[in-house]
């Protein structure tokens, strides 16, 4: 049986703990997901809102989703950023938010993403938005 995240863990808890209930490629991916976004910026704080990852500095960068095709990451300002690698595939005709959907097998694109994670925590630093 799956374990899943409860009430007295901390946030990184219960992502480690969807992580590991998520069975194959999905759990593969959201842990990978998870460490670019650490790397890329080191005071990004985890949180855990809407029974989902979510990733925060000066407010929300992204949330990470798991659905039984797709693992999406969906940035809470991505119409505000650049995107020259062209990584938001997924809820592009919104007015603040933008996506990326990962299905299995897909590449990572690590040094773009991390690119647009350190574009996105800027963007919540200078309350531009």
């Amino acid at each position: 049986m799956n374990k899943s995240p409860t009430k007295g863990e901390t946030p990184a808890q219960k992502i480690s703990a969807r992580i590991k209930e998520l069975p194959g490629w999905r759990g593969e991916t959201l842990a990978k997901l998870r460490a670019l976004i650490k790397l890329a910026d080191a005071d990004v704080v985890e949180e855990w809102k809407w029974n989902v990852p979510v990733w925060s500095h000066d407010g929300i960068i992204c949330t990470g989703e798991t659905y039984k095709e797709k693992v999406k990451l969906t940035f809470a300002k991505g119409a505000f950023l650049e995107d020259p690698a062209g990584l938001f595939n997924s809820s592009l005709d919104g007015n603040v938010r933008r996506a990326i959907d990962f299905a299995e097998g897909d590449k990572i694109n690590e040094r773009a993403l991390k690119a647009l994670i350190r574009a996105a925590a800027k963007l919540n630093s200078s309350k531009l938005h």
